[in-house]
């Protein structure tokens, strides 16, 4: 299925928060983390594009297509695709039920493991306040956001010049503060909440661009993060063990299957 002869495979692969449409999406290492990865099923858990950004003004870069291309083909070869829109890409919540280039779009999806456990999986915005009730603000935090990319674009451009590794400012900005902590764990307590719900044994999301795996809650919470910031995916090996590989983190070795690969111990039941 992948161009990569060595690539590694396993049973699942989870991506969100691509935000393809914005300077501050890293397609380049995408493209590289999806050239060395291969699934039987791909979730594409929101905000893939950033209909948001697009609606403003037209930046569509030869990477961002090359994305597309990437995950359209792995649909060509085999592989299941699914996509979950979130609330950047909501343009496309008019067409759950549809398939396109042979990615089915629906709202939520039960993924049933390797091992028999089921997992919700959804975006998650509907689990944001900031989102559901006040829309407004919820585009002024985008600008800001943005803001922050772009001054993080810059500053990784004069590291990669130093010989630096990627880092990400506005991931530093956001752990620090102790309002976005508590957002955080928030957020985590409402899809855990959700979950229970749902009688599943745990939950698969995005939308806060912050990759986690634990059972704080009294169930699995697995986040796999983003791919401006973190630059993190979440996958299934064959036996129904996850992991959360940090791509950016990864690409420090030498090469790019190098023994760095970032592993998290499964969350407890």
């Amino acid at each position: 299925m992948s161009d990569a002869p060595d690539a590694r495979r396993f049973r699942s692969l989870f991506i969100s928060d691509v935000h393809l449409g914005t300077k501050g999406c890293q397609a380049d290492l995408l493209l590289d983390f999806l050239r060395y990865h291969d699934a039987d099923t791909v979730y594409l858990v929101g905000d893939i594009v950033d209909g948001w950004r697009l609606r403003q003004g037209w930046y569509w870069p030869q990477a961002h297509n090359d994305v597309v291309q990437k995950l359209l083909r792995k649909g060509r070869k085999g592989a299941r695709m699914v996509y979950l829109p979130g609330n950047h890409d909501e343009f496309l919540r008019d067409y759950y039920g549809s398939h396109f280039g042979g990615i089915e779009v629906v709202e939520t999806a039960v993924h049933v493991a390797a091992d028999g456990r089921t997992y919700l999986v959804i975006h998650g915005d509907v689990f944001d306040v900031v989102v559901r009730h006040a829309k407004w603000l919820a585009f002024l935090g985008d600008w800001a956001y943005t803001t922050a990319l772009g001054i993080n674009t810059y500053l990784n451009f004069v590291r990669r010049k130093l010989g630096f590794p990627y880092w990400s400012l506005s991931q530093w900005a956001k752990l620090k503060v102790k309002n976005a902590v508590n957002f955080i764990g928030r957020f985590e307590e409402a899809v855990a909440t959700e979950a229970r719900r749902n009688k599943v044994d745990g939950v698969i999301c995005g939308h806060i661009h912050h990759a986690a795996m634990h059972d704080h809650f009294g169930i699995t919470y697995l986040n796999c993060g983003d791919w401006v910031e973190s630059c993190t995916a979440l996958v299934e090996h064959e036996d129904g063990r996850f992991e959360i590989i940090d791509w950016a983190r990864t690409t420090r070795a030498a090469t790019p299957l190098a023994p760095a690969l970032l592993e998290r111990p499964r969350a407890a039941a």
